[in-house]
């Protein structure tokens, strides 16, 4: 009995020892993946990590955002299907619009390799600085306003109130009890607006305003208003750093358009003129 149970400890502890050295094995290996590991044959042909990747990336969002272990599986699933039906098609035959959406996903794909290759260069503070200053050159400084107004439904009401302005009446707290717009119960204030983003009645008579003065009535499709100007300023560009992804994007789209621009000029391109536009329609064109 006593050999027995210790037959049975040592048999027990090989079993343990061999898990652990699988376990192990298994993490080494998980460790070692590369794009190029292999995780799945469908005969002779392969399908390898980087295919799964791939794929998850063009996946739309709603796929994207299943658990990991149900969408690995699915998209195995699908590589095998799809490599299944592809391996039963003759690869010098194929369709011709195959044949050319290939080569048009390989030109889109080559393409790519070759803007993020543009884009990739560290973009030092002088060029940036370089790059805001040319982007601002032009910029045009436009007056803005900041105005208030009291909204009545009859030009009567409107010379009341001025009537009580003159009087001292705070111009704020008439508006809060007699305008009938929606700034009314702000004071009337309308914030800062540009020209032509008001009727124009009332921006002809802003425009007439010095800072901190009345208008006489004004009659809109609206109905009768008094205002006042309460500021003015004139537009000024931002600064860099308060747009500086903008400006990040706008260098690395330059550069791309002068890579491009070199290219062409380095390059014989022709082009077939005269051709009906229409014809992109065609489909049957397509058609072996």
């Amino acid at each position: 009995m006593r050999n027995l149970l210790a037959a049975s400890a040592v048999s027990a502890l090989l079993v343990l020892q061999t898990n652990i050295v699988l376990a192990q094995d298994a993490e080494e290996a998980v460790m070692n993946m590369t794009a190029d590991s292999v995780i799945a044959t469908v005969n002779d042909t392969e399908i390898t990590l980087g295919h799964v990747i791939q794929l998850r990336q063009q996946l739309p969002g709603e796929y994207q955002n299943l658990p990991d272990e149900v969408l690995f599986e699915g998209i195995i699933t699908q590589l095998i299907e799809q490599t299944l039906l592809a391996n039963e098609v003759d690869a010098d035959n194929l369709p011709y619009e195959v044949v050319i959406a290939l080569e048009n996903e390989a030109r889109a794909q080559m393409a790519a390799v070759q803007i993020e290759k543009i884009v990739s260069h560290d973009v030092t503070d002088e060029e940036l600085q370089a790059f805001y200053a040319e982007a601002i050159a032009d910029f045009d400084s436009v007056p803005e306003f900041n105005a208030s107004h009291i909204l009545v439904e009859t030009e009567e009401e409107a010379e009341e109130l001025l009537v009580a302005l003159e009087e001292g009446a705070v111009f704020a707290d008439l508006a809060i009890e007699k305008s009938t717009g929606p700034s009314g119960p702000n004071g009337g204030d309308l914030g800062w607006f540009g020209l032509g983003e008001m009727v124009t009645e009332f921006e002809e008579a802003v425009l007439l305003l010095e800072v901190g003065e009345v208008s006489p009535v004004v009659q809109t499709q609206f109905g009768w208003h008094v205002l006042i100007l309460d500021d003015r300023r004139e537009t000024v560009p931002p600064t860099l750093d308060e747009i500086r992804p903008q400006m990040m994007d706008g260098m690395r789209q330059q550069s791309v358009t002068d890579a491009i621009e070199a290219l062409k000029e380095a390059s014989e391109i022709t082009q077939v003129e005269g051709l009906d536009p229409a014809l992109m329609r065609d489909l049957s064109l397509l058609e072996d």
